[in-house]
């Protein structure tokens, strides 16, 4: 049976992080205007009052560029930009609330970017509060936000605070000056400490690190270091990434290119850091996620009540997260709508009462189907794959998955696919040899950053 780092080599290639099925690359885009109002509708009725919805708000704004970074954004010092685009999210609320029919019920608020620290605390005061008004809000419900350490102040936890927000995610990526300066992104241990301080202080219940393993000028003796420094502050929840190297997307990271670590070394920084968060006490939740003990995102896991949607692991169970802002995406089972990705044509497209959908995706019922499957595998490693699933896989899938049993990563006992431990760092590559629509689209694997 092959080591470690024989599998590495094996399975280290293009794959979804399948925060949805299908992924964004293999939509078909077959959504019309009216179609989303009346799946939105359906959604609502069918999920909306046992459930509640989620929202996911993408503020996009930043004061400077993260090299690394590949997320939509727009770089600007310039704050005015505030108003004019709250007031176009909140339009588009009230679209999505027209269409409900009745109060919804609000089980989670999550704010993105960007860097939604960038706004006043008086403007997300604004956007919050007015979201609020004519919503409930169910009994645990989850409001969490993505802060900037440099720029959190103490008035922007404790507004949020006031307004029922209990979950922080700073992004450190890593806390090595060199690599700081390498991808732009510098932030001094001591303004981590303040916003961690602050945020417990103030009686948040949850902060997250973000950290990032391949960057340039990292190796095992910085990363340690890092990770000495994420143990002294103690995070609820710790989500270890892998830094997906895409620079035709993204150009600015071929600034450092010629610094980042070799594939065995990023392999390696990957084993280190994985080896030393369980050392350091927290328990693996599954792709790229870890949390302490007693986190809710471990229970959940241990109950088989974890979920995944496009913000990752969470122990919400709706099925309707509605996306409000530039380029976010809304799910409400039946279809995906991802808004325009240029800020401009968002904002004078929704303030003229349209819908601002970009692109869009009508699930079949195979769709649905798999993506079950997908979904069980990636929360609770292991799903049952009906015979007719089995019978539309590729000749190469089918072998892809016999080897995968045979490196250990998978046993199969049909219908059931269990995952083991050793598995679930390939998980990615598991997911993908399911996934049929990737299978047809061979070509588009490129779009996809590596596994490892």
């Amino acid at each position: 049976m092959p080591n470690s780092a024989e599998l590495v080599k094996k399975y280290n290639s293009p794959a979804p992080r399948y925060t949805s099925y299908p992924t964004v690359p293999l939509w078909e885009n077959n959504l019309e205007p009216q179609d989303w109002n009346d799946l939105v509708k359906k959604a609502f009725r069918t999920f909306g009052e046992k459930e509640g919805i989620s929202i996911y708000i993408h503020l996009p704004y930043c004061e400077s560029l993260c090299t690394y970074c590949g997320c939509n954004k727009r770089i600007t010092k310039n704050k005015q930009v505030q108003d004019p685009y709250i007031e176009a999210l909140l339009a588009e609320w009230e679209k999505y609330k027209a269409i409900f029919e009745a109060q919804p019920k609000i089980s989670g608020i999550h704010l993105g970017g960007g860097t939604p620290t960038f706004f006043d605390p008086s403007s997300l005061n604004h956007l919050i509060s007015t979201i609020l008004e004519g919503s409930e809000i169910s009994p645990n419900a989850e409001f969490s936000f993505e802060g900037h350490p440099n720029n959190t102040s103490f008035e922007h936890l404790k507004t949020l605070s006031d307004l029922g927000f209990s979950r922080v995610s700073y992004g450190i990526q890593d806390f090595d000056e060199k690599v700081q300066k390498a991808i732009h992104r510098i932030q001094p241990f001591e303004k981590v400490k303040y916003a961690t301080d602050s945020a417990r202080i103030l009686g948040y219940t949850s902060i997250n690190f973000d950290l990032i393993y391949g960057l340039p000028h990292q190796t095992i003796k910085s990363l340690k270091d890092t990770f000495e420094k994420v143990n002294e502050l103690k995070p609820d929840r710790i989500a270890f990434y892998s830094y997906a190297h895409l620079p035709s997307a993204f150009p600015a990271q071929r600034s450092f290119e010629q610094f980042l670590p070799t594939e065995t070394e990023k392999s390696e920084l990957y084993k280190f850091g994985r080896a030393l968060l369980v050392k350091m006490g927290y328990v693996e939740i599954g792709m790229d996620h870890f949390a302490l003990a007693n986190d809710p995102l471990t229970l959940a896991k241990n109950e088989g009540s974890l979920h995944r949607n496009f913000m990752g692991y969470t122990t919400l169970p709706s099925k309707i997260l509605i996306g409000l802002g530039a380029s976010s995406i809304s799910d409400v089972y039946y279809a995906y709508a991802q808004n325009d990705k240029a800020i401009e044509r968002y904002k004078a497209e929704t303030m003229k009462g349209e819908w601002s959908i970009q692109k869009g995706h009508t699930l079949s019922e195979l769709d649905l189907q798999i993506r079950s499957i997908i979904l069980e595998l990636i929360c609770k490693k292991e799903a049952e794959i009906p015979v007719e699933i089995w019978e539309q896989l590729s000749e190469n899938q089918a072998w892809n998955l016999k080897e995968m049993e045979l490196d250990g990563l998978i046993s199969i006992n049909s219908p059931l696919l269990k995952v083991s431990e050793k598995g679930m760092s390939f998980i990615r590559n598991i997911c993908s040899q399911i996934d049929l629509r990737l299978a047809k689209n061979q070509a588009k694997k490129a779009l996809f950053s590596k596994t490892v």
